[in-house]
């Protein structure tokens, strides 16, 4: 889409119509665009506190994928999960309505601000965005932020800020990034992951490989020294590149770091220099690198170390982030965790484990049958970090189950763990197991969040 057409679309004379407008960074989107003057209606199978708050700003929703939804409106835009055959993108095709995808209209809007990071990686994009979201208002720069989870400081996923700086947390499945336009592109790490999707490994680092090539000539990338496969993605990218990780053999990198139970403190060098003397208030040695990335970045954007220690200082998570979700009768912690790949889950788990617990009791819910199948040793190997893992079944997600694998599988090769076909049988088990001292821990990308909910007081 051309900047000129999308631009005409932002007043109201014209009805721009989102598809799926629930969902987290459509509901973000069609916030913005309202706020940039367009009028928004949209469409979502179900109502929701997001939906209702959409309403509140004026936006139009219907409750139902219907071919009339889209009459009236000048463009449609529709998240990846809305294919072809939806009705309402056949009736927009049919009325030559214009109809493009989430991440086009996310790029174009991009394009308008002076500096647009964009922060990818197979993990802790959110994390990582969140920090980097604290240090820009820490640091006074105002900046406009699309995250892909409730982010408490800024009341959800979006912040509206000024024109100067734009932070977005970047998806690499189905290629979405490509449609941005980073002024700064940071790659947190690559590993394999959505191979519904991608053809293998080397075809992921192709996608990030162009990911980084996005950026202009006077642009920034950030990349993670020590990923091989992230160094990979930044070879032959003529730009300014930037690497952070633990040794000195990166341009930014940690010393005198110590370990508070879990929680990290350290101090930041950057090319060569002393730049912040960083405390973390959110757990886990992947979180101290998730801190240099934005080091990385803030030091390049020229900011005042002391601030961004103050933002990284403030940070205490994000929603599903080992966040808290309460405490059990016997007075027995539950945290929540949104990691569904193995090398997530081994982060969190080895935070977990830091942090002075007698027990971690690990609740698992596998996320889509490809990636179970796909990486399932892995997933062996990860919950094995724990002291009792129970396996609920795989969360299907956008799939369905034409391999055959199961969450018993998994639980088969794990001394001592267990599967349980229902939510029910798994609370009722937690209940019976877990002692004073213990860590319950739900972990996975679907709704295994319930169980912890449903156990707490």
């Amino acid at each position: 889409m051309s900047e000129i057409s999308l631009t005409s679309y932002l007043n109201c004379s014209h009805t721009i119509h989102l598809v799926g407008i629930g969902g987290v960074s459509m509901s973000a989107l069609a916030e913005l665009l309202m706020h940039l003057g367009a009028r928004v209606t949209g469409s979502d199978r179900t109502q929701s506190a997001v939906t209702d708050k959409l309403t509140g700003l004026g936006a139009v929703i219907t409750y139902a994928h219907l071919p009339e939804n889209v009459e009236g409106a000048s463009l449609v835009i529709r998240t990846a999960a809305v294919h072809d055959d939806n009705p309402e993108i056949h009736h927009a095709r049919e009325l030559n309505i214009p109809v493009v995808e989430r991440a086009q209209a996310w790029g174009w809007i991009m394009k308008h601000y002076e500096q647009a990071i964009c922060i990818a990686g197979t993990h802790g994009k959110t994390t990582t965005t969140s920090m980097m979201t604290l240090i820009g208002m820490e640091a006074g720069i105002d900046p406009t932020v699309m995250v892909g989870s409730d982010l408490p400081a800024i009341g959800g996923t979006l912040r509206i800020g000024a024109h100067d700086c734009f932070v977005a947390e970047s998806c690499e499945y189905t290629n979405s990034f490509l449609s941005f336009h980073p002024t700064v592109a940071v790659v947190l790490n690559v590993e394999a992951d959505h191979l519904d999707f991608f053809k293998d490994i080397d075809d992921i680092v192709r996608s990030f490989h162009q990911f980084c090539a996005l950026t202009p000539e006077n642009g920034l990338v950030v990349v993670n020294h020590d990923s091989a496969n992230a160094m990979r993605a930044a070879e032959g990218i003529n730009r300014t590149i930037r690497t952070f990780g633990e040794t000195p053999e990166a341009d930014v990198y940690p010393v005198n770091v110590k370990n508070n139970q879990g929680y990290y403190e350290f101090d930041v060098i950057c090319g060569g220099q002393s730049y912040a003397h960083i405390v973390l208030s959110v757990p886990g040695h992947h979180n101290m690198l998730n801190a240099l990335a934005c080091c990385a970045v803030c030091h390049w954007l020229g900011l005042d170390g002391a601030a961004v220690a103050g933002g990284l200082k403030v940070f205490t998570g994000s929603s599903r982030r080992f966040q808290l979700t309460g405490f059990t009768e016997k007075n027995i912690r539950v945290v929540d965790d949104y990691a569904h790949h193995p090398t997530e889950m081994r982060a969190t788990l080895t935070a977990a484990r830091e942090m002075g617990y007698q027990r971690v009791i690990c609740v698992f819910q596998p996320h889509t049958y490809t990636r179970t199948a796909a990486l399932f040793d892995a997933f062996v190997d990860a919950l094995k970090l724990c002291d009792k893992a129970i396996l609920a079944d795989i969360y299907a997600a956008r799939e369905k189950n034409t391999i055959g694998i199961s969450s018993k599988e998994l639980a088969d090769q794990i001394d001592d763990a267990e599967y349980y076909s229902s939510f029910e049988e798994i609370e009722d088990r937690l209940i019976e197991l877990a002692k004073p001292g213990d860590l319950i821990l739900t972990m996975g990308a679907g709704d295994v969040y319930k169980i912890g909910e449903c156990i707490v007081v």
